[in-house]
């Protein structure tokens, strides 16, 4: 097995070029940190994008970020926090998930993956925020689109088409994303106690309000004591996190209370403590036990999630929590259980959505279909790009179907 490890554009360029002339697989690779999500690659060389790092384009005034595909997202956040700037879309740290080294993600993969966490439904995803790509496609072609602006006319957004793809179009080797400021103020009001079916009334409710939440989550009775070390006990709490300014913050909690305060015990949470619950909930730090069994991330309607998740449970050994980026549910299962077919199944009694096995063995994941399959138009859409940007099929292949 070879590994490339080129420093530079060119050198990516030209590996790729390679490549595709003696049609040979590659394996694309930052520092690894998700590795093993998608079904497990057959290649006999990789494509280590490590060394493709640095920030070359940072304008706070301008809110505007670029840098090398290979850059680690940790030194990208501490540089934007020392600025009082951020990634609105606060992208997951998939790691600690999957048994890895934590802030080892890279700027290319958060694009790749469309990584997003628990204020994804007032910030969106990475793609929501990518403003241009330099890349490589596997015909060995160097592409860019899009710019260093957020306005701006360039023809179909491929910048977007990226988003998700894991490699499989092109190898990514420079993005520019757009930052925002960071909250001045940050408090998360805790419901405790509640069932799921009352926990959704809750956040719903709580959504559907004035006070601007950006993030709701529900952990259940024990996965509670799995986030921020357990200070906050194990009892099931119902999360509605608010940002901004000080006082505004203030009057906005002080709402949520008012049209929350028969729903249960409340409790006030803030600055690095609402934080660190939030950090965990976004990194999925509940089933981050250093096992390989199965987990799942399912995307469906916010009112159904907990109906499907009872039905599951009637036939499956499964843990749960929600982090309401509309309508998401972690599910811890096993891997004698019949999940894949199961688990689609019930989604798909309970009006529909996707799931996607994040974590598993590489046998568990070669034996099932890790991404949630498309209809026949779509897969058909996917096949076309797939044949006009990798049409020998070099850049991982496999990883998702």
């Amino acid at each position: 097995m070879t590994t490339f490890t080129p420093s530079s554009s060119a050198e990516t360029l030209s590996t790729v070029q390679w490549a595709a002339a003696e049609e040979t697989p590659l394996e694309l690779l930052g520092h690894g940190s998700k590795r093993g999500i998608g079904r497990p690659l057959q290649t006999e060389h990789t494509l280590d994008l490590s060394k493709l790092a640095g920030v070359t384009l940072y304008e706070p005034a301008e809110l505007v970020l670029s840098a090398r595909a290979g850059t680690p997202l940790a030194e990208i956040e501490q540089l934007l926090a020392e600025n009082g700037q951020q990634l609105a879309f606060e992208p997951m740290d998939y790691a600690p998930l999957l048994g890895g080294e934590p802030g080892r993600g890279t700027m290319g993969g958060v694009l790749a993956s469309n990584l997003s966490g628990p204020r994804r439904l007032k910030a969106g995803a990475a793609r929501d925020h990518i403003l241009g790509v330099a890349a490589v496609s596997g015909r060995g072609e160097a592409f860019k689109s899009g710019g260093r602006v957020v306005k701006n006319v360039t023809g179909y957004d491929l910048s977007k088409l990226m988003a998700n793809s894991w490699g499989t179009l092109a190898v990514l080797t420079d993005v520019t994303f757009k930052v925002l400021p960071a909250a001045e103020t940050e408090v998360t009001l805790a419901i405790r106690g509640l069932l799921d079916d009352a926990a959704v009334a809750a956040m719903a409710l709580a959504l559907g309000s004035s006070a601007e939440v950006s993030s709701a989550a529900h952990l259940p009775q024990r996965i509670a004591a799995r986030v921020a070390s357990g200070r906050h006990g194990s009892d099931a709490a119902t999360l509605l996190r608010v940002e901004g300014f000080g006082p505004s913050v203030v009057y906005r909690i002080e709402a949520l209370k008012q049209l929350l305060g028969q729903a249960g015990p409340l409790e006030e949470i803030a600055g690095e403590a609402s934080k660190t619950i939030w950090r965990d909930i976004r990194d999925c730090w509940p089933f981050a036990d250093g096992k390989t069994g199965p987990v799942w991330r399912v995307s469906m309607a916010p009112s159904q999630a907990h109906h499907m998740v009872m039905a599951l449970r009637m036939q499956a050994a499964v843990d749960a929590f929600y982090d309401w980026q509309g309508g998401l549910v972690w599910l811890s299962m096993r891997e004698d259980d019949p999940e894949a077919e199961l688990l689609r199944g019930l989604i798909r009694k309970y009006g529909g959505g996707h799931a996607t096995l994040v974590r598993a063995s590489a046998p568990h994941r070669a034996a099932l279909p890790v991404f949630e399959p498309q209809p026949p138009h779509l897969a058909a859409l996917s096949a076309r790009l797939k044949a006009e940007f990798d049409p020998k099929q070099i850049l991982n292949p496999g990883r998702m179907a």
